[in-house]
């Protein structure tokens, strides 16, 4: 596909990144050309300009694009440039629209402004965040057929009844109707056979569904109930958007906050949690507002430094479950290292999104993309298909297939009934099918077969 990036920002960056992985014709647009020097080793050609002028769209190539993502600075100016782009070319558009002010007009947006998808990497942050404090055992959740299905990422330690077990005691023992999906030790990725055994500091991928999840976890006295309180380091929209979130389930969140107008803006907009005005990184502080004794803390300030520092020192005083938000996407051995429990990149989840959608986009004519999540920056995926037509991969027992290397089948959903496959069960049209696959990447169904 031929994609404009309009924006070559932190955000317009990573998504040349990731989409260069996906082997597109690139175009980045930005009125600052030195920001072209953080993707010159991409092939994407850089044009200097304002992505809202038409002769700079032209320049573009916009009339030929299957797809323009607009992801400037200012949310009216992504809004216009798609529009001009929809008027000028038959393309698709995004727009990456970020305040609050527009988050219960979203859908109006899209229909106005006829927009494939809005992004809002703050309010997706601060979504995954939210699922997380829900099922604290979890380091990540991603949701499949309607939030019907869940892929949960968990660490084992040391005192796991898991540790030194073996894959094919897991299920018999703990839970039929839980799949082991993945494993990651030491940055290497397996799709696990029978016989691979557990280790300490494994990160696993289980799919089941939420109830047999929490029997599952409860099984491994994991605790599945959700946190009561969260105390948040830092105001911006990630934090806003998470609270409003918590505070809707119940769960009492304080928010410390620096800046005494945005101070006054949060108790405004969030007249249900509690702002305190000071500084986070201040110890003294945290430990009046009872760090010590919450279940839950997000280190959600500016400075991906004073976030690693807050979560280390909520760690070495509580049991609290921590998020830490890191924008920065190096370094991320060293910052796997520091155990920081769970590790939230607005960026990488937005992008996750866009490629989701750009998948999708080549649907084949039996089977469509769903839903796309990348594990373990991006040495695994997670695929759900829509089953459309019979192809080689329906209505044949599982065990005959000749399905390639590092792929697993981990759930069909067929009329609202969630199947744990066997080797006997069969995939049949209007399935949806969620695929665990390391190693390469698909956008049809049919891609798991051996060629």
């Amino acid at each position: 596909m031929r994609i404009i990036i309009v924006g070559c920002g932190k955000v317009g960056q990573t998504l040349v990144e990731q989409l260069s992985k996906e082997n597109h014709e690139l175009v980045v647009i930005d009125v600052n050309p030195h920001k072209f020097e953080q993707v010159e080793d991409s092939d994407a050609m850089c044009i200097a300009g304002n992505g809202n002028s038409y002769q700079t769209l032209l320049e573009a190539g916009v009339k030929k694009a299957h797809l323009l993502i607009a992801v400037t600075g200012s949310d009216e100016q992504n809004l216009l440039c798609c529009l001009i782009a929809r008027k000028t070319g038959k393309c698709q558009t995004i727009a990456r629209v970020r305040n609050p002010v527009y988050s219960k007009e979203v859908e109006f947006l899209k229909k106005e402004f006829g927009l494939a998808m809005i992004i809002n990497p703050e309010w997706a942050a601060a979504d995954e965040m939210a699922r997380i404090f829900q099922f604290p055992s979890a380091i990540k959740i991603d949701r499949f057929a309607h939030g019907m299905v869940e892929l949960l990422h968990f660490r084992i330690t040391a005192d796991s009844p898991l540790n030194g077990q073996q894959v094919i005691d897991v299920r018999n023992k703990y839970n039929q109707n839980v799949l082991i999906c993945s494993v990651t030790r030491e940055d290497q990725v397996t799709i696990p056979g029978g016989d691979f055994i557990f280790r300490e500091n494994d990160t696993v991928s289980v799919v089941a569904r939420r109830y047999d999840a929490m029997d599952f976890f409860r099984k491994l006295g994991l605790m599945t109930g959700r946190v009561r309180n969260v105390l948040i380091a830092g105001g911006g929209k990630i934090s806003y958007y998470l609270t409003a979130s918590l505070l809707k389930a119940g769960i009492h969140t304080t928010i410390i906050e620096m800046d005494k107008n945005r101070c006054e803006y949060l108790a405004e907009m969030l007249p249900q949690a509690t702002i305190i005005y000071g500084d986070a990184t201040d110890e003294k502080l945290l430990d009046q507002e009872g760090v010590e004794h919450a279940e839950g803390f997000a280190a959600l300030t500016g400075l991906d430094e004073e976030n690693i520092l807050l979560a280390l020192y909520t760690k070495a005083v509580s049991k609290a479950k921590i998020i830490t938000k890191i924008n920065r996407i190096g370094f991320s051995s060293v910052i796997g290292n520091l155990d920081l429990d769970c590790v939230i990149n607005p960026r990488i989840i937005m992008a996750d999104s866009i490629v989701r959608y750009v998948r999708a986009s080549r649907n084949s004519d039996d089977s469509d993309v769903e839903n796309l999540y990348k594990l373990e920056e991006g040495k695994a995926e997670a695929v759900e298909f829509i089953v459309k037509e019979n192809s080689p991969v329906t209505d044949v027992p599982l065990h005959e297939l000749k399905i390639r290397k590092n792929t697993l089948i981990a759930s069909i959903v067929r009329d609202g009934k969630i199947i744990i496959p066997s080797g006997q069960d069969k995939i049949q049209v209007n399935d949806s099918v969620i695929v665990v696959l390391a190693g390469y990447s698909i956008s049809d169904l049919k891609g798991i077969l051996e060629q």
